[in-house]
């Protein structure tokens, strides 16, 4: 529960029920003070201990002093032509990172997803990322995660917007898998029934394939698992990720083969196409015999352009090859319409606006 800030106060946007629990006994009080506390904060989603009305007066004082109940504070949001909106956070300690609310993702449907970050910046080193051309400077605290869903929801409910989230996806800057206590805390109290209350269907944790942490992940969490594969071969992941070379596809196939899935559960499969490098239909064909017999849904993403990377994004005509030979294999492939690009908010581009100050 500590904060970004250092000084000692418990965070707690990042507190369990136990943890509230424990807090309200070490302040004298009885331990269902902890659980109202928590109620307070996660499911009616009050940012202001003095607005805790079914909380004695006085111990809502010793919080405000003792505690922090703060929300990361956005300094810049910027909307998109398509509805989009981007959020610029800035901790106490100087440290910026960003998240994106996606309204209506799918077509008719209405699912409005955010996109949130678990790193300021990221040590991978992808190279058709903006985000990987950042240094890390450190991982998002389960508060300063969480504190993002609220912070960003509390904006798009506002009239004028009449937003909600819906859906949690952890692929904003940064590998969540590498902030793994951090990230589980965070999806734990984001799914808790009494709190936030988001089905695990509705959350997803994406990685780039850090195996051992994949095999944790499959005991701690039930959310849903999305893997940034983006080739079919280990000749070109080792050019474009380098964390292949250290957990090359075998690995990764493997520990896809083991997860204990639930039932009725694909893992989403994020490809992300550049232009002559891993858009040809040898490589969906190995792409098909890579994934084979295992439950998988395949989301094609083009390339989002931007000023670091020396790809391009595929031909149209090259992306829709490769979609129909997946397709042809009865693999469920689906091209990913870029939001937000006008923001650069699109998939890849984040992290210009998020420097330190």
């Amino acid at each position: 529960m500590k904060n970004a800030a250092g000084d000692g106060r418990p965070a707690l946007l990042g507190a369990s029920v136990q943890d509230l629990e424990s807090l309200a006994e070490a302040l004298g009080e009885p331990r269902y003070r902890g659980r109202q506390l928590f109620t307070a904060i996660f499911n009616r989603r009050i940012a202001d201990f003095a607005e805790m009305t079914d909380i004695p007066a006085g111990l809502r004082q010793t919080l405000a002093t003792a505690c922090e109940l703060d929300r990361p504070h956005a300094t810049t949001i910027v909307a998109s032509v398509d509805g989009t909106r981007k959020y610029r956070f800035e901790t106490p300690d100087g440290v910026a990172f960003e998240s994106v609310y996606i309204p209506e993702v799918a077509k008719e449907r209405h699912t409005h997803t955010l996109c949130v970050s678990s790193q300021s910046g990221c040590s991978l080193g992808c190279r058709f990322c903006f985000t990987a051309s950042i240094k890390r400077y450190r991982n998002l605290t389960a508060a300063e995660i969480v504190g993002q869903v609220l912070a960003v929801q509390a904006d798009v409910s506002r009239p004028e917007i009449d937003g909600k989230i819906t859906n949690i996806v952890f692929m904003g800057m940064g590998e969540p898998l590498l902030n793994y206590d951090n990230v589980v805390r965070a999806a734990q109290l984001l799914t808790d029934p009494a709190g936030l209350d988001f089905s695990t269907r509705r959350v997803t944790i994406s990685t780039a394939g850090i195996v051992p942490r994949i095999y944790d992940l499959g005991r701690d969490l039930t959310t849903q698992v999305a893997i940034s594969l983006n080739a079919s071969c280990d000749e070109t992941r080792n050019r474009i990720m380098p964390i292949n070379r250290k957990w090359p596809l075998s690995a990764l196939i493997k520990a896809l083969r083991e997860y204990p899935l639930p039932r009725r559960r694909r893992f989403t499969i994020e490809y992300v196409m550049l232009g002559n490098v891993n858009d040809s239909l040898r490589d969906a064909e190995q792409l098909v015999r890579l994934l084979d017999g295992i439950p998988v849904k395949i989301n094609l993403l083009p390339l989002n352009p931007h000023s670091r990377t020396e790809y391009e994004p595929p031909a149209p005509e090259r992306v829709t090859a490769f979609q129909q030979a997946l397709r042809g294999a009865n693999l469920n492939a689906i091209l990913r319409t870029p939001r937000g690009q006008d923001i650069a908010a699109a998939c890849g581009q984040l992290g210009p606006a998020a420097s330190p100050s």
